[in-house]
């Protein structure tokens, strides 16, 4: 498999209707995954709406299926309704970065 990534996808996740201890136990490692994906460049953006019971990513991706082996590291893939679908198009802004004065 190529280490490029190719296409991007977006997760929709639907969370359970009650969040029970085991799954508030397990966000800290969610957490913790979360950020090993934005490191390698696996995911673009993480998004929840408790109010809607909803979560939304974007993954880096070769195919459906890389997708599939990312969201069985997710502790709380588990718990949760998915749909994955393969963007047409994905366009974002970049954060403005501070400019420091060497002054």
């Amino acid at each position: 498999m190529s280490n490029s990534r190719d296409y991007q996808f977006m997760v929709d996740f639907t969370l359970p209707e009650t969040l029970s201890e085991e799954f508030m136990s397990l966000i800290p490692y969610q957490r913790a995954v979360i950020n090993k994906f934005f490191k390698e460049g696996k995911m673009l953006n993480y998004a929840l709406s408790l109010e809607n019971s909803r979560l939304w990513a974007v993954f880096n991706a070769n195919s459906e299926l890389e997708v599939m082996e990312y969201l069985a590291d997710l502790p709380l893939t588990a718990y949760m309704e998915v749909e994955i679908s393969m963007l047409t198009s994905y366009n974002t802004t970049e954060p403005a970065m501070p400019h420091f004065s060497l002054n």
